[in-house]
């Protein structure tokens, strides 16, 4: 049986950043609800982040660092490469953040169609207690995935829905919610997706 890690590569083999899916070139949602609630400009992680375009935005909004984490070493080496001028302030972690154990704190976590692939309720506490563990106290997670009349496929395999309501239950009592948009996507082939995108901060 394939390997997610192997799953994901061949995926990013098999196409360019700006052919998949989930490809956007302006995160708009995610970085609104990052500029509108972090504490600072402090370091970010992004979970799932593949070849994403969010990083470039943050460190042009004054964010000290950003860290992109994604089971694919095919996806880092694109984003790795195409933000080399910033240094030690953008760093690239090969991992399965429901296998992964953080080695710092991050003033925000942030995940826009990852968290929707851990269909295993086992891999979606894991995944929480990935996500408490790496985020700072007064730090932000801002969550993005399917919303509950969105799409129940994905790039071939079947996702869960969330709302800020199942999303606040995953996240436990340490959490409020600040703040949520839905949004429809468009893929680069014109198909409109349905997503929901929520803010939370970790008390503390």
């Amino acid at each position: 049986m394939e390997t997610r890690h192997a799953y994901w590569d061949r995926v990013y083999t098999e196409k360019m950043e700006t052919a998949v899916s989930w490809y956007e070139r302006h995160p708009v949602p995610s970085l609104d609800l990052i500029l509108h609630n972090a504490p600072v400009k402090g370091n970010v992680i992004d979970i799932g982040g593949g070849a994403s375009f969010l990083p470039d935005h943050l460190f042009e909004a004054g964010f000290s660092g950003v860290t992109s984490l994604d089971l694919s070493a095919v996806a880092l080496a694109r984003v790795a490469h195409r933000l080399a001028r910033y240094g030690d302030r953008h760093r690239c972690i090969v991992a399965d953040v429901t296998r992964w154990s953080p080695d710092r704190h991050y003033d925000v976590w942030h995940d826009r169609a990852a968290l929707h692939f851990l269909t295993d309720p086992e891999d979606q506490k894991r995944y929480g207690a990935a996500l408490r563990s790496a985020l700072a106290p007064g730090g932000i997670a801002v969550i993005g995935g399917f919303a509950p009349n969105g799409p129940s496929r994905c790039s071939g395999l079947p996702v869960i829905q969330h709302d800020s309501a199942s999303l606040l239950g995953l996240l436990g009592d340490e959490f409020i919610m600040l703040q949520g948009c839905s949004h429809n996507h468009t893929t680069p082939t014109g198909m409109i997706q349905q997503f929901e995108f929520t803010a939370f901060r970790k008390l503390g």
